[in-house]
């Protein structure tokens, strides 16, 4: 059977990140506008930027009346990782130029891990719109957050550990779709090694020794075709 007929939709593919982004995207808004911004101004940052994370820096930065250039500068130290994942995608990219770019802006962290999870032959046609569905759910996420905040005081308490159930739920998937249980031991044997070495740092020296080791890792052959086929 061709790897082609994938029983997915796009739809099913994104509903992880729809169960994440939606409650995190209202956390985000009803926290922007709290510290006092507009709503329509959360609103045109998670369609203008989308930066899932950087989005949650910049209030505490705008509060404190930042100039601009260092928030810019934030978040793009903050979002370099996805230069990195844009390169590893440059040859399944769409054709088209205005869906070709689109995608490069829309990719996060969890687009990345949708997109890796499919066959490379069925990603070109479906990434444009699994990065528009996405990017979707964060900004009707941002849009009700903004308007909760905006006429009420709404406890947030849990809602921080959404973020943790999805990247778990993400790992899954690509377990499921990649069969190689390598890099979760390795990841979790370097945050292991973070927490021992400099717990406040966990974070940074376990993706620096993960790395690492992708680095070091040898190159998986592919396994050998026949002539018959299925």
């Amino acid at each position: 059977m061709s790897s082609a007929s994938n029983p997915l939709s796009i739809p099913s593919l994104t509903a992880p990140v729809a169960m994440g982004y939606v409650p995190l995207g209202a956390v985000f808004g009803f926290l922007f506008v709290q510290a006092g911004g507009p709503g329509w101004l959360a609103l045109a940052s998670s369609l203008l930027i989308y930066a899932g994370a950087a989005q949650f820096m910049m209030v505490p930065m705008l509060a404190a009346g930042l100039p601009l250039s260092a928030i810019v500068l934030a978040t793009l130290v903050l979002n370099l990782r996805h230069v990195f994942y844009g390169l590893s995608l440059l040859n399944t990219l769409p054709a088209g130029r205005l869906q070709r770019w689109y995608c490069i802006f829309a990719l996060t962290d969890e687009t990345y891990s949708v997109l890796t999870a499919l066959p490379a032959k069925e990603r070109a046609p479906r990434m444009a719109l699994i990065s528009a569905l996405n990017q979707g759910w964060w900004v009707i996420g941002t849009a009700l957050g903004a308007v909760l905040g905006a006429q009420a005081q709404v406890g947030l308490a849990g809602l921080d550990f959404v973020l943790a159930s999805l990247f778990a739920v993400l790992a899954v998937e690509q377990w499921r779709a990649r069969r190689d249980p390598l890099p979760i031991w390795i990841a979790a044997a370097a945050y292991a090694a973070g927490c021992i070495l400099m717990p406040s740092q966990a974070l940074a020296i376990a993706i620096a020794l993960s790395l690492v080791a992708a680095a070091l890792r040898p190159a998986r052959t592919a396994p050998a075709t026949g002539a018959a086929h299925d």
